[in-house]
């Protein structure tokens, strides 16, 4: 490898291994907030007799700890950055956070839809104003928290650009899976919010205790809904299920269009940052074209940063 391409190579390996800052010192904060919000939920349920806003609690406790793990997976990343046995870095520590913070939520969903048949089996009275106003505060702090880890405009701040970089990284569609794992937790501890407060009022001026369980059941379902997305997404970068995707029907028409006969007999594709991919690409031919032909007729195609070509020519048979 020239001294060029072994520059390039250790720039992309510091990309890939510098971590998300910003979205780590965001997570941190929200972890702090959930924590003391979940602190006054629980102890304002138990004082009150709120079984809404003490569920709210138990429920947000969940999410601070799914917080935690995906505060730990962003410093396990940073702490493992320069560990050479990671071949293409230690991006994917944090999509394996979000995956676990999923399954916490599946849980969690299940915890919850238990919990409302209980309290529609068995109501208990509750002191509605106190209530109201603690859930009304944690809302408050919920939609703070989203806001901290909305990473819709922030996703690609410890990125730079040139007219030079041939591999410039585009963000704008993919997410970063662990602050996105974090962001759904928030997301659905406000729309449970939502549901104890709406609960609480039904209660408190239509003595409709009734609704309380059936909010409950709804949380349940949307947080089984996010869940099972957040699954499949982290779980296809996980088990590097990308031959689906369209990038692999670009390289392909790429390859067709650009050369005459150049056969594509093998394609491997996978991710290795947010934005970005590794591939192994065999060739059959019967011409002269070589790896690097092939590697610039790539170039177009700037999520892919590591790429090997095998070229297998064929020999001419003349009649």
């Amino acid at each position: 490898m020239d001294t060029k391409a072994l520059t390039e190579q250790l720039n992309h390996s510091h990309i890939f291994n510098e971590g998300n800052p910003l979205a780590e010192k965001r997570t941190k904060w929200a972890v702090i907030l959930t924590v003391i919000t979940m602190v006054l939920e629980i102890a304002g349920g138990w004082i009150f007799n709120s079984m809404a806003l003490l569920a709210d609690g138990w429920h947000m406790s969940s999410h601070a700890l799914a917080l935690g793990l995906a505060l730990l997976a962003y410093k396990v990343a940073r702490h493992f950055a320069s560990d050479t046995r990671f071949s293409f870095g230690t991006w994917k520590i944090e999509v394996l956070g979000g995956y676990t913070s999923a399954m916490w939520l599946v849980m969690i969903a299940g915890l919850m839809f238990f919990q409302s048949i209980e309290r529609l089996l068995k109501p208990s009275p509750i002191q509605y104003d106190q209530a109201i106003a603690i859930a009304v505060f944690g809302l408050t702090i919920n939609l703070l928290c989203a806001w901290l880890l909305n990473d819709s405009d922030r996703h690609h701040h410890h990125h730079t650009h040139s007219q030079d970089d041939k591999h410039e990284h585009k963000h704008e569609h993919h997410h970063d899976l662990n602050l996105r794992a974090a962001y759904i937790h928030v997301i659905t501890d406000a729309a449970t919010s939502v549901l104890a407060i709406l609960a609480l009022f039904g209660g408190r001026f239509w003595n409709a205790v009734w609704l309380d369980p059936l909010m409950g059941i709804v949380g349940a379902v949307l947080v089984s809904v996010w869940a099972f997305g957040l699954l499949r997404d982290s779980g296809r970068v996980l088990l590097d299920a990308e031959m689906n995707s369209p990038l692999s029907k670009k390289i392909r028409q790429t390859i067709k269009t650009g050369t005459n006969k150049a056969l594509i007999t093998d394609l491997h594709l996978w991710r290795i940052g947010n934005s970005n991919y590794s591939c192994i690409i065999a060739l059959t031919t019967t011409d002269n074209i070589n790896a690097e032909e092939i590697k610039r007729l790539l170039e177009q195609h700037n999520e892919l940063t590591h790429i090997t070509i095998e070229v297998n020519r064929e020999k001419r048979i003349y009649f």
